[in-house]
């Protein structure tokens, strides 16, 4: 069992401390546990995002985890990463900035189009009736999974269109078939789940399945309760393995 998909509380909307997630990772039988919060971006003119890591507290993260998987190496393999955004205009900077702190992976989540401090970009965690943040969610999101930098697509069903079925059937389509063509794999996201959010979408899904998709399976975890929450994991993996899909039992990581 591995999990990639573990935030903490320096993200300012998860709950709990970096011990507390390992130490469930490990009574619930995990054996790669991977912690990835929301990285820091470098805004320009001020802007201080609220729900993702500050640059300053990367270094204490960075230890805070290193330390861990230390003090636990005997019991379960602990990596660092970072889930992060695909910001054209700041990715230079950042990746620098946090090549020099050092990670193990990045996994790539879309929630803003364009970029997030810019007035007119739009939030992709809701269903739209936007057509235009429909579009630009899947060129952005298909523009970062193109780039090499990242092991996985997480949530990549985050975004819906609500006002025409059949078009966001297109859309959809669209989207997992340029996805598979870059052959990264895609994460089915047991927080939606948990939190009984518009994902994991099924029909997506189905055509992933057709497609042959590579699947990981991510907690995405905000709580440490997550992680022990059986009950809806058990059903969740049912429900993967109706649909007729086979999630990775491993995954290389790309540094």
């Amino acid at each position: 069992m591995f999990n990639l998909h573990t935030h903490t509380f320096r993200c300012h909307h998860a709950q709990g401390t970096d011990e507390e997630y390992v130490l469930k990772a490990i009574e619930n039988g995990y054996r790669v546990f991977g912690f990835s919060d929301h990285a820091p971006h470098f805004f320009p003119n001020g802007y201080v995002s609220t729900c993702r890591m500050l640059p300053s507290e990367a270094d204490e993260y960075a230890r805070s985890i290193n330390a861990l998987r230390e003090k636990y190496k005997d019991r379960i393999d602990i990596k660092l990463g970072y889930e992060m955004e695909w910001y054209p205009e700041l990715i230079e900077k950042d990746l620098k900035f946090l090549k020099d702190i050092g990670y193990d992976y990045l996994i790539l989540a879309q929630h803003f189009t364009d970029n997030e401090y810019e007035d007119f970009r739009e939030y992709c965690g809701h269903p739209t009736d936007n057509i235009k943040t429909v579009d630009k969610y899947t060129n952005q999101l298909l523009e970062g999974a193109s780039s090499g930098l990242f092991t996985y697509v997480c949530h990549p069903d985050l975004i819906k269109y609500k006002k025409d079925k059949k078009v966001n059937t297109e859309k959809l389509t669209y989207l997992v078939d340029e996805l598979k063509k870059i052959d990264i794999p895609l994460e089915y996201n047991f927080y939606g789940y948990f939190d009984k959010r518009h994902y994991p979408n099924k029909e997506f899904w189905q055509l992933a399945k057709e497609r042959d998709c590579k699947t990981v399976i991510g907690l995405d975890a905000h709580n440490p309760k997550v992680i022990e929450d059986k009950k809806r994991l058990d059903k969740m993996k049912k429900e993967i393995a109706e649909l007729g899909i086979k999630p990775l039992e491993t995954i290389e990581l790309i540094k």
